[in-house]
């Protein structure tokens, strides 16, 4: 944990919103990552959070939050089974997510920046839904390597289900922060009539009813 708050500094040391990291940055605090197993981040299947206590309710998303600065957090999501982070934005950030253990269905989308027929130039509808185009729409597990996201591509936008209890380490930079406007939007999906090798869908807004649980960790860190 020390080698990844090390790591993730330096990446993220001139962090703003907008900033995308250099190649070899993003290489480096990938590959760290990719190495990482439940053990060195102190978690395993078997912890209450990745249990389904509530069968009157949706499986509640646990967040363990570990650390956060004005330029970069880092925590742990713990999903039960059937558990969904609904379809969300992450304005300005770049973001590395790693699955730690289990399976998730990942789904996520970039605004179009161009239309996709050239006899429609509509990318906004009359009542706010925006065009994006299709990024990812597949199922990973621990064997995946990590998924970086960045502010203007990469799938900015995602959602995800778990398949099976599942944990999901995630860096970004800068994290959310209301006060500057840079709050998580969420949003609902339907399939635009393109169709094509490229999927596209009308993404719009809407008010947020997920709730997520947050446990602070309590970890120091040598600076």
């Amino acid at each position: 944990m020390q080698r990844l708050f090390d790591t993730s500094r330096e990446v993220f040391a001139d962090s703003s919103p907008g900033f995308v990291p250099p190649p070899d940055a993003v290489a480096r605090l990938s590959g760290l990552l990719n190495d990482l197993k439940p053990h060195d981040v102190g978690i395993n299947s078997s912890m209450p959070y990745f249990k389904h206590v509530n069968s009157k309710g949706p499986p509640q998303v646990t967040y363990l939050h570990f650390y956060d600065c004005p330029k970069f957090s880092f925590g742990i999501f713990c999903l039960p089974k059937s558990a969904v982070i609904p379809l969300h934005n992450h304005p300005g950030m770049t973001v590395f997510s790693k699955i730690l253990f289990g399976s998730m269905h990942l789904k996520s989308y970039d605004w179009a920046r161009s239309p996709p027929d050239s006899n429609n130039s509509t990318l906004e509808t009359s009542d706010g839904a925006r065009l994006a185009k299709v990024n990812t729409d597949a199922v990973f597990d621990a064997s995946a390597e990590t998924v970086v996201l960045y502010p203007e591509n990469g799938g900015n936008l995602h959602c995800f289900t778990a398949l099976t209890p599942c944990a999901v380490l995630d860096v970004m930079g800068p994290p959310y922060n209301c006060a500057d406007g840079r709050d998580c939007a969420y949003y609902d999906e339907s399939p635009s009539s393109w169709g094509g090798d490229e999927q596209y869908s009308w993404l719009k807004g809407i008010p947020s009813t997920f709730e997520m649980k947050g446990i602070q960790m309590v970890r120091k860190f040598t600076v």
